[in-house]
């Protein structure tokens, strides 16, 4: 498994290297991430970014998001219910995309 602290701490240097190489970049992607929560508790933003890190499988995603979810209050508990909806639809959409894969088998395969 990977040393979480010492990970967080290199990617935020690394990432502010790149930073001063392309500053346009990140500042537009400070622009989207720093976008006041209208709707959302903070904590609820940072769960459904959890969900969304392991299904982009970002392990920066989930540095950064799993401080800000505890910094934010949230639980082991509401963590692992969070990330239970990220599996199930990863699952769901394995299912459907084997019926592309079948649609796909059809369209090829010769009559």
């Amino acid at each position: 498994m990977n040393d979480w602290n010492k990970y967080s701490t290199e990617l935020m240097q690394n990432v502010g290297q790149f930073a001063k190489l392309a500053p346009d970049t990140m500042r537009g992607l400070n622009t989207i991430s720093s976008t006041p929560a209208k709707h959302l508790e903070p904590k609820i933003h940072e769960l459904i970014a959890l969900s969304v890190a392991i299904s982009t499988r970002c392990d920066g995603c989930i540095a950064v998001h799993v401080q800000a979810a505890l910094k934010h209050g949230a639980t082991r508990e509401e963590i692992a219910e969070a990330l239970s909806v990220a599996i199930a639809l990863n699952a769901g959409a394995a299912l459907v995309y084997t019926a592309r894969v079948f649609d796909a088998v059809s369209a090829f395969e010769k009559p």
